[in-house]
């Protein structure tokens, strides 16, 4: 069976990394410090920085979510080059698919085939697709997903994203169940500035780089996004 998320934090916590010295409380303190003030101030800034969004009618947009289900509708459906499966989108809110979906259209997100679906679309189309992706498949995010979870190196993360995965905000996304693989090109293009966001970027680069992987394993095997289904 499956090991358990409280199995899979406790082994990342524990971490096995032969030769190195084992670093002294206080500098262990001053980083988780440092970590939490970093976090603070991203959270600050991005409460200011919310984008305004058109209103979404989730009626109109079920009419041109049809070409997106035919990749993101598909459990496991993988992106050519580089390898890796599309994210899940059941569960995430409207806000941040609208955001994703703009990113795309302006070039802050690389991607070919998204970027030549978002830039046939308009403002209010964004919203409407966003509007109706939001409204099937996410019960397991309703539902408040993982009880308990916690894993010492996602702090920084859970100031925008949750402590357990689940988006404390619609303009953030969900990591919860996300596909391990997805999360980590994710966090790699954050960190090599093909993905653009200020506080992303920001954040991925205080990243160790052995870090990335674990976070995404931790983030994948929590309660949260499902693939969405063609109703």
């Amino acid at each position: 069976s499956a090991p358990s998320v409280t199995t899979i934090a406790a082994s990342l916590n524990a971490w096995p990394f032969a030769g190195l010295r084992k670093p002294l409380k206080n500098q262990v303190i001053t980083h988780m410090k440092i970590v939490a003030i970093a976090a603070t101030l991203l959270l600050a800034v991005a409460l200011f920085t919310q984008p305004a969004y058109a209103e979404g009618d989730a009626k109109a947009g079920k009419e041109l979510a049809y070409t997106c289900l035919g990749c993101h509708g598909i459990d496991g459906y993988r992106n050519a080059y580089p390898s890796y499966r599309v994210p899940k989108l059941g569960g995430q809110k409207a806000g941040y698919l609208e955001i994703a979906l703009r990113g795309y259209r302006a070039g802050t997100r690389k991607h070919p085939t998204m970027q030549a679906q978002a830039t046939s679309l308009t403002d209010q189309e964004i919203a409407d697709v966003s509007a109706y992706l939001a409204s099937i498949a996410g019960d397991t995010v309703a539902a408040g997903g993982t009880e308990g979870a916690s894993f010492d190196k996602a702090a920084a993360c859970a100031a925008c994203h949750g402590q357990n995965g689940i988006s404390v905000n619609a303009a953030w996304p969900t990591l919860a169940g996300q596909h391990e693989d997805y999360l980590v090109n994710a966090l790699q293009q954050y960190r090599d500035g093909t993905r653009g966001d200020p506080i992303m970027s920001a954040q991925a680069a205080l990243i160790a780089e052995e870090d990335v992987k674990k976070l995404a394993l931790y983030f994948s095997r929590l309660e949260g996004l499902e693939t969405t289904k063609p109703e």
